[in-house]
C-alpha cells in the first residue's frame, strides 16, 4: 500500500448539513449543501436553509439556534467552519456568497440572512478588525461595519446549552460543549425523532467520544456516520433511563412485543378492565365465575321474569309464597281462561 496516497479529507459542512437535513426537513425547512450560488460558479462550502412558509413555526423554532431563529428571512445561508478559526478570508468569502446569492436569485436583502458559523470561538483580533461585538445572546456577534452588519457570527462553543441551541452545538469544537449538547438532546427524548436522525446522532456520538475522538476519521461521510449509528445505536440508547427511551412513543408502540400478562402487570383490577364493554369483561369465564361474588338481586338484574324462573322446579318457583298468594294467582288464571 502506498503511504504517500493522500486520504480524502472530511467535508465538515457536509456532515453538519446532514444533521440539519435530518432534523429540519421533517418540519418544513429544505436543506441544501454544495449548491451553486450563481450560473457556472464553483460550488460553495455553504449550507442553505429554505422555509416553506412565512415565518417560523413553533416546531421549527424548537430546532433553530439563537440568531437564526430571530431572523424572518426565507433563505438562510450558512458558511460553516469546523477545523479552521474565523479569519479575514472566511469573512470576505461569506460576504461574497451573500452578495452573489441575492444577485443571482434576484432577492432583496430582507429575504436572505447569511451567517458565518464557527465551531471555535473567534479571536479578539479578528473581531476587532471587522468591528464585531458581543451581543445580548451568548455566542452571537454582530458587526458595526456597514458591509458586514447583515452577516452575524455564530460561535458554537459559546451558545447557551438550551434545547433549541444543542443541535448546532453537536459540532462545537470543545468536547465538553459537545457532550452537554448530546445530553440535552437525549434528556428531551431522542425517540421522538425519525430513525435516520437517531442513527446519525448515535454515529456522531460514537465518533466524537469512542472511535476517533474529537478529530474523527479522515474522509468521514454522512453515509458512514449513519452506518456507524446503526451499528452502535443500541449501545448508545441503552444508556438512557427507561422513561427517556419511551418518550414520544405512541402507547401501542410502547407495548409492542409484550405478552398480554406483561402489558397488564402492576395494574389494579379496575384499571385492567377500564374501557372494556361488559361482554368483553366476562368473555372466557364460566357461568358460575361470571356470577361469583354477586348478590342474588344483582345476579337477576335485567332478566325477564320468565328468564329468572327458567330451569326451576315448580316447588322452587312457589317457594316463599303464602297459600293466599298462590290461591289468588290460580283464581286469576282461571278467570283469564274463561274469557
Amino acid at each position: 500500500m502506498n503511504d504517500n496516497v493522500k486520504q480524502p479529507k472530511t467535508k465538515w459542512h457536509m456532515l453538519f448539513g446532514k444533521l440539519l437535513e435530518e432534523l429540519l426537513v421533517p418540519v418544513g425547512i429544505d436543506v441544501y449543501t454544495e449548491f451553486p450560488l450563481m450560473s457556472n460558479p464553483p460550488e460553495a462550502d455553504i449550507l442553505l436553509l429554505k422555509k416553506n412558509r412565512k415565518g417560523w413555526s413553533q416546531d421549527q423554532l424548537k430546532l433553530l439556534p439563537d440568531g437564526i431563529r430571530d431572523r424572518p428571512a426565507d433563505h438562510i445561508l450558512i458558511e460553516f467552519k469546523y477545523t479552521e478559526s474565523i479569519n479575514e478570508k472566511a469573512i470576505k468569502q461569506t460576504l461574497g456568497y451573500d452578495i452573489f446569492y441575492k444577485r443571482s436569485h434576484k432577492l432583496p436583502d430582507n429575504k436572505v440572512a447569511t451567517f458565518l458559523v464557527s465551531a471555535q470561538k473567534p479571536g479578539n483580533k479578528i473581531l476587532n478588525k471587522f468591528e464585531y461585538r458581543f451581543c445580548e445572546k451568548p455566542g452571537l456577534y454582530k458587526s458595526n461595519n456597514y458591509l458586514l452588519e447583515r452577516i452575524p457570527l455564530l460561535s458554537l462553543n459559546e451558545l447557551e446549552n438550551t434545547p433549541h441551541n444543542v443541535f448546532f452545538k453537536c459540532f462545537a469544537s470543545r468536547k465538553k460543549e459537545k457532550k452537554n449538547a448530546f445530553d440535552v438532546i437525549r434528556s428531551h427524548g431522542l425517540e421522538t425523532y425519525q430513525a435516520s436522525f437517531q442513527w446519525f446522532i448515535a454515529g456522531l456520538w460514537e465518533n466524537w467520544f469512542n472511535i476517533g475522538g474529537s478529530k474523527m476519521e479522515e474522509g468521514l461521510t454522512p453515509e458512514r456516520v449513519i452506518e456507524i449509528g446503526k451499528m452502535w445505536g443500541k449501545a448508545y440508547l441503552s444508556s438512557l433511563p427507561p422513561e427517556e427511551r419511551l418518550a414520544g412513543l405512541k402507547p401501542e408502540d410502547r407495548l409492542a412485543g409484550l405478552r398480554p400478562e406483561d402489558r397488564l402487570a402492576g395494574l389494579r383490577p379496575e384499571d385492567r378492565l377500564a374501557g372494556l364493554r361488559p361482554e368483553d369483561r366476562l368473555a372466557g369465564l364460566r357461568p358460575e365465575d361470571r356470577l361469583s361474588g354477586l348478590r342474588p338481586e344483582d345476579r337477576l338484574a335485567g332478566l325477564r321474569p320468565e328468564d329468572r324462573l327458567a330451569g326451576l322446579k315448580p316447588k322452587d318457583r312457589l317457594a316463599g309464597l303464602t297459600i293466599k298468594e298462590i290461591e289468588e294467582y290460580l283464581a286469576k288464571i282461571k278467570d283469564n281462561q274463561k274469557d
